[in-house]
């Protein structure tokens, strides 16, 4: 197996294992901060202006981890910046 054909499969495989573990991981901590949201509202009935803004401000930081982890996928997938490198090291072949 030549140079470009391992930089392909470890990028690829790279990409899988970071939209797999960059999407469930999020997933589970909106699903914790939505539960634990809940339970404040269900104890705090008075507050819920304050949780829930301060939840929606929370699920948005949560949410922007996954949209980065699509991202780098993405440029794994596409725009490989080993690529150049390594079609440099091994002479265009």
């Amino acid at each position: 197996m030549d140079s470009v054909t391992v930089v392909a499969v470890v990028s690829i495989a790279t990409a899988g294992i970071t939209t797999g573990i960059g999407c469930m991981c999020p997933a589970l901590g909106e699903g914790r901060a939505v539960a634990t949201a809940l339970t404040s509202l269900a104890q705090q009935p008075d507050a819920s202006a304050t949780i829930t803004r301060t939840l929606f401000v929370g699920l948005a930081m949560i949410e922007s981890l996954a949209i980065y982890c699509f991202v780098v996928s993405m440029i794994l997938i596409f725009a490989n910046p080993f690529w150049s490198h390594v079609i440099a090291q091994t002479g265009g072949k």
